[in-house]
């Protein structure tokens, strides 16, 4: 079986799940608060309004729903034997693990194409001033999906291997809620994978505070090895995986 029918088989599993609801919650309070701290004054610009938008969606949001759908890519096979039935099959353990990560990487792109949505539902509503400018603002939507990439990977290694669809969660949530405090840091906040997505997404701006400072050609390699190391450390654990 190739890695696109693993693939094709992760994405009907998905199809009549909840986690498309939860897609949505990032997107959709990022925009409210968008609206909310416009307040129709006409002095934010297009950049200030996703700067707004992207301090919570990067900060909190996007690095818990990137948990959330690693450990849910992984739910299914934990639940009576799953991964035994699965690997049983003609099927290597590289296609399925590769498929699983696609599925991830997939949700997460939904996720940010409908924050840029929201984005431009706020600044089209609140009738901004200037033309839509498109280069900072896919900037800023490509690096936060590529931020979650590290974060992926290094998750998705912790749900193959703990059985419980909490634990991964629960580990998530405690290490997503330092951010603001680690975004502080010029030093070390650049290597912190739950940082990475709000460092990503933030344009820079000229009051710009620790770690949001590191341009973004440099957080962008520090993301690239992040990347390399988790996701090469889950794989060859899954290589070794007892079932």
């Amino acid at each position: 079986m190739s890695m696109w029918k693993v693939f094709r088989s992760e994405l009907l599993k998905m199809r009549k799940s909840s986690i498309w609801l939860l897609i949505l919650i990032s997107p959709v309070l990022s925009s409210l608060v968008g609206f909310g701290e416009l307040n129709g004054s006409g002095e934010h610009t297009w950049i200030t309004t996703l700067a707004i938008m992207s301090w919570l969606h990067g900060m909190l949001f996007l690095p818990l729903m990137t948990g959330v759908f690693s450990a849910f890519v992984c739910r299914f096979e934990h639940i009576e034997g799953g991964w035994k039935q699965l690997l049983a099959m003609p099927v290597s353990r590289t296609s399925v693990f590769l498929a699983k990560f696609l599925v991830v990487v997939l949700l997460l792109a939904l996720s940010q194409a409908l924050f840029l949505a929201g984005l431009l539902l706020v600044g089209n509503v609140k009738d901004l001033a200037g033309p839509v400018p498109w280069n900072e603002i896919l900037t800023s939507i490509t690096g936060g999906w590529l931020a979650c990439m590290p974060l992926a990977a290094l998750q998705m290694g912790v749900s193959t291997a703990w059985s419980s669809f909490a634990a991964p969660l629960a580990v998530n949530v405690i290490f997503t809620l330092p951010n603001i405090l680690v975004s502080n840091s010029e030093k070390y906040g650049p290597f912190y994978p739950w940082a990475q997505p709000v460092l990503m997404m933030m344009p820079r701006l000229g009051d710009n505070f620790g770690a949001f400072n590191v341009s973004f050609e440099t957080l962008i390699f520090v993301v690239f090895g992040s990347f390399l190391i988790f996701f090469l450390s889950g794989f060859a654990y899954f290589q070794r995986k007892e079932v």
